[in-house]
């Protein structure tokens, strides 16, 4: 009896040690962090950069989708630098201070990069900084408005402007009637 029991239990210990060993070579997934998200994160000093996205539908005009979280009581002017027309571009947005500032989504102001080569599906180069705080630089995916989430998503386009034309300050000369010769009166 006292031989079963103890095979019984080194054959229970073997069990546990052998269905437990695999946790100890096989790395947990729950230490490794994926995005949920079609954008990419980032941080700049107190300022967290969520799920930033660009959205274009012709590669060369892309709205900025994302929310920038300010742990810092003091509001930030980020700055965002980019490639366009073949030379640096920036544009300054206001980052409310203790919260969060989204740009891009419905009924949010848009933020527009004007000028730029990116192709749906590239990695689009933007850089953000404020202050003396050193920047970061991310690889922001470009989308279009092909995807049902994105759709009215894309920049606005600039209105096209048509020249009107206006008269001269001149007028053209015009011919003057010649005076009527004088009727000849009778004499009296």
């Amino acid at each position: 009896m006292r031989a079963r029991l103890g095979a019984a239990l080194a054959m229970a210990a073997l069990i546990g040690v052998g269905t437990a060993g695999c946790a100890f070579i096989t790395p947990q997934a729950t230490t490794k962090i994926v995005e949920a998200a079609n954008g990419v994160n980032g941080k700049v000093g107190t300022v967290d950069i969520r799920n930033a996205t660009l959205i274009s539908d012709d590669g060369e005009n892309a709205s900025l989708l994302v929310t920038f979280s300010n742990s810092a009581k003091e509001s930030r002017a980020l700055t965002i630098q980019y490639e366009a027309d073949g030379e640096k571009a920036e544009l300054t947005v206001p980052v409310a201070g203790n919260g969060n500032t989204s740009f891009g989504a419905d009924d949010e102001t848009q933020v527009v990069l004007r000028g730029i080569t990116a192709t749906a599906g590239s990695l689009f180069p933007v850089y953000f900084q404020y202050g003396d705080v050193e920047g970061t630089q991310l690889l922001i995916p470009v989308l279009t408005t092909d995807f049902e989430e994105y759709t009215n998503l894309a920049p606005t386009p600039l209105p096209t402007v048509t020249p009107t034309p206006v008269p001269s300050t001149t007028p053209a000369p015009t011919a003057t009637p010649e005076a009527p010769a004088p009727e000849a009166t009778p004499a009296p």
